[in-house]
């Protein structure tokens, strides 16, 4: 018998800047509130009808520090996690419940923040790239040249020197009229 799946999905905005902390041992915690909203018309009045919902997010460690640093309120951000309730005493002695997301997994949707720095994406235990991953290219499509191909006798698109290999297909950055014997 399964013993049960605990996970979450979100994408949203935040709804403020990102409370970061650090306990004891000096691990990061993170706090984000995300707003998820659905739309939909009533088929009575045929009136559009929106709803918010508000999500407490708990990040710790490196993803934590990412949070703190790249994300903002009102960035677009996927958030993948468990849910978890905790209890605790308010200050008249009552106790309390609050329902919140453990973080996992963060995506940044955002393209570009607004000093056109590109943000990176991040996930557990991976650390955020310092420039966003080049676009692979497709058939009849040549991916971006890196600094060292510019450099290259004959410039970015000339065969590699060195020809000792038995693969049979065309380098990677040529363009091949075959998808068949391409890579």
């Amino acid at each position: 018998m399964a013993r049960g799946i605990n996970k979450v999905i979100l994408i949203g905005n935040l709804g403020a800047d990102p409370e970061v902390r650090y306990n004891g041992t000096g691990g990061a915690i993170a706090n984000i509130t995300i707003a998820t909203s659905e739309s939909w018309t009533d088929k009575q009045t045929n009136e559009k009808k929106e709803q918010t919902e508000w999500h407490r997010v708990v990040i710790y460690q490196r993803l934590a520090e990412i949070a703190g640093e790249y994300l903002k309120k009102g960035s677009k951000v996927y958030i993948e996690g468990r849910l978890r309730t905790r209890k605790w005493q308010d200050n008249q002695g009552v106790e309390r419940y609050t329902t919140e997301i453990i973080a996992n997994e963060l995506q940044m949707l955002d393209g570009v923040s607004n000093n056109g720095v590109p943000q990176p994406q991040a996930g557990q235990n991976r650390p955020a790239p310092a420039r966003p991953a080049p676009q692979q290219g497709g058939y009849n499509q040549r991916p971006a040249p890196t600094p060292a191909q510019n450099q290259m006798p004959g410039g970015p698109m000339a065969p590699p020197i060195d020809f000792d290999d038995d693969i049979p297909f065309a380098p990677i950055g040529l363009q091949c009229k075959r998808i068949l014997h391409c890579i």
